[in-house]
């Protein structure tokens, strides 16, 4: 990694595996962050909003719980960027099951970056609250019994939270670590959830790899922004496209419900594409990425791949 890289990928990051059990019968949708996002905030907004969710012309904007995890503002905030989305938190959820009988259970990540990290406790009480109230729409109730950090030591120990193991990283720790078990064989970027790219304003129907590539600088560069990194890192640090050799992409659109917007449609393309040749320059941005997620909508997990 060069030195422009490793300042730029100095941006904290915590990723934490709950795993929960439903104590009813449970009816889920395919595609689950969307309930669970939204589920957690609605929790934050009944524990913590004072002014009727007027947020517009709330007099405690500037110090609300609710925008601190769910909306965090940037330390930086680029000219291009006209309206933020959350970028203090991903969550993600792979599995596609739509039926848990009781007793079963679901898995899904939580990535905190930057200062969100410290709010730890706020996203676990809005989960917790979560389970007593139910997911989905039937309400499914369930009660968390495990979250792990990515050594996979445990953080829930009864009903106390065991500090030590809530492990701050970088995420050029992370990228060390990947190109450490990498191989030359894995040339394929294999996206789990859809990603969500523009090109000259309009949506991709076919990955790209330039397009990825300067979507992974711009989350990066968004991230830095968010952690108070001053540099231009999405303008002035470019590297080799790799040539795809194939692709398979579907486009999809995944269907949420917000309190406030009523219901949308998300949507981008999955599959994956392969590269003929991956430099060895451009080889700690697509890892780096593999983290961030790219595109829009992230914190619906979306634009999440592995090179594999």
């Amino acid at each position: 990694m060069d030195d422009q890289l490793l300042y730029a990928l100095q941006i904290r990051y915590i990723k934490l595996h709950f795993t929960i059990s439903f104590i009813e019968d449970a009816a889920l949708p395919v595609h689950k962050v969307s309930a669970i996002r939204g589920g957690m905030g609605e929790m934050l907004l009944r524990a913590n909003c004072i002014r009727d969710r007027e947020c517009d012309c709330c007099d405690f904007e500037s110090e609300c719980i609710v925008r601190r995890t769910m909306y965090s503002k940037s330390a930086i905030k680029p000219d291009y960027v006209t309206n933020w989305e959350s970028i203090g938190y991903v969550l993600e959820c792979e599995n596609d099951q739509t039926y848990f009988p009781k007793g079963g259970t679901l898995s899904f990540n939580l990535i905190l970056f930057g200062k969100a990290i410290v709010y730890f406790n706020q996203y676990l009480q809005a989960l917790s609250a979560l389970g007593m109230h139910g997911i989905g729409s039937f309400h499914a109730k369930f009660v968390i019994i495990s979250i792990k950090n990515t050594c996979l030591k445990e953080l829930l120990e009864g009903n106390n939270i065991v500090m030590k193991n809530y492990q701050v990283q970088t995420i050029s720790s992370y990228v060390a670590y990947r190109m450490k078990k990498i191989t030359e064989s894995e040339r394929t970027l294999v996206f789990q959830m859809p990603a969500t790219l523009k090109y000259n304003g309009e949506f991709l129907q076919k990955f790209r790899m330039d397009v990825i590539l300067g979507a992974i600088r711009r989350r990066i560069y968004i991230l830095d922004c968010f952690e108070g990194i001053d540099n231009d890192f999405y303008h002035d640090y470019q590297t080799p496209v790799p040539e795809v050799s194939f692709q398979q992409e579907k486009y999809v659109k995944v269907c949420r419900y917000s309190s406030r917007q009523g219901r949308m449609f998300l949507r981008g393309i999955t599959g994956f594409v392969q590269m003929k040749e991956v430099y060895p320059e451009t080889l700690p941005l697509l890892l780096a990425g593999e983290l961030v997620h790219i595109g829009k909508n992230t914190s619906f997990g979306f634009g999440h791949y592995r090179m594999k």
